[in-house]
């Protein structure tokens, strides 16, 4: 469907989970096209990426380009068949391919470093194989395909007359990208920034050492510019950028103040005081013991995101007994 000149969005659907599927965008130019993210590389996903295609007038082979904003399977599963179907190039952050092999490929090594952070976070015993596990059911929903074109912050991307530029936003995935044409002021975010849910941001093996500093880092950089619209990875197009940039730095200012809270008076871990804060998966408060066990890994993500900035921030203290860490505010 093309929701402006020249730019048409494919909702492709998603196999399960709190959000019923992804949005692609095409972005007509002169000599070809560019397809930002993918979906999952279900056969589902393939039959509504060709049906959106189709009715917008366009087939595979129209497509010269295919940016990934990031390497969660959601945006970048489908990417290694589209280049084969298109003969496209495939373009997304360095930062991003460098964790490929150890997502998709050779996973041990990744599996043994998140069960040991949530075995030191206070995960109990019973729940470790899960939280630890259920990541792995997505790996047969990704084609891997690495990039012919390796992004980095500031990089143009030319699709016809216009110019897109590439910006590095770490936060959600260290190597995330979003998309700014600055002729029309228009924004593609990815899932930096998303208009009724508040993007995850979690601390984990692959999230660089402080993702929710990097996630702030990365929205105090993007209030300098003019976006008439925002063209996002989940969710309608929408228009208010600032607006919604101060709701992503009230709501995660709100969450650190909570966490304080919880630990003022005595000292928890990561997952104790997971248990305790209302979640969000689909925009709704939803309590830790009604998530499903993906929900919860990400749970106990989020919270160690937060009171890692909490510790930089010298508001909390990270004390560890008997290799499990425990955090406190009184002080």
């Amino acid at each position: 469907m093309e929701i402006v000149q020249g730019v048409h969005q494919i909702k492709v659907p998603l196999p399960a989970g709190a959000l019923d599927h992804i949005n692609a965008y095409l972005v007509e130019g002169s000599n070809g096209n560019l397809l930002i993210d993918t979906g999952f590389d279900t056969p589902e996903a393939f039959a509504a990426l060709r049906d959106g295609l189709r009715f917008s007038g366009f087939g595979f082979k129209d497509i010269t380009q295919i940016v990934v904003t990031h390497i969660h399977p959601d945006h970048y599963g489908l990417a290694d068949k589209l280049k084969q179907m298109s003969g496209a190039t495939v373009a997304f952050s360095g930062i991003e391919e460098k964790l490929l092999h150890s997502r998709y490929v050779k996973t041990d090594k990744l599996l043994k470093a998140v069960r040991h952070l949530f075995e030191c976070n206070g995960v109990p015993e019973d729940e470790l194989p899960e939280l630890t596990e259920v990541s792995l059911a997505v790996r047969q929903f990704v084609g891997m395909v690495t990039p012919d074109v390796k992004l980095k912050d500031g990089d143009k991307i030319s699709v016809g007359s216009s110019e897109l530029k590439v910006l590095l936003t770490p936060g959600h995935s260290p190597g995330h990208i979003c998309l700014y044409e600055p002729k029309r002021k228009f924004f593609f975010s990815g899932d930096h920034i998303l208009p009724d849910i508040f993007p995850h941001v979690g601390l984990h093996p692959q999230s660089g050492e402080n993702p929710l500093g990097d996630f702030f880092n990365s929205l105090e950089a993007l209030a300098k510019l003019e976006v008439n619209f925002i063209f996002p990875g989940h969710g309608s197009v929408f228009s208010g950028f600032k607006l919604r940039l101060g709701e992503l730095f009230r709501h995660h200012e709100q969450r650190q103040l909570a966490i304080m809270r919880i630990i003022e008076d005595d000292m928890k871990t990561a997952y104790q005081i997971a248990t305790e804060i209302p979640w969000m998966p689909s925009g709704e408060a939803v309590s830790f013991e009604k998530l499903s066990v993906f929900d919860k890994r990400l749970a106990v993500m989020e919270t160690l995101a937060h009171l890692k900035l909490l510790v930089i921030e010298d508001k909390a203290e990270k004390v560890t007994k008997e290799n499990v860490d425990f955090y406190w505010a009184g002080g």
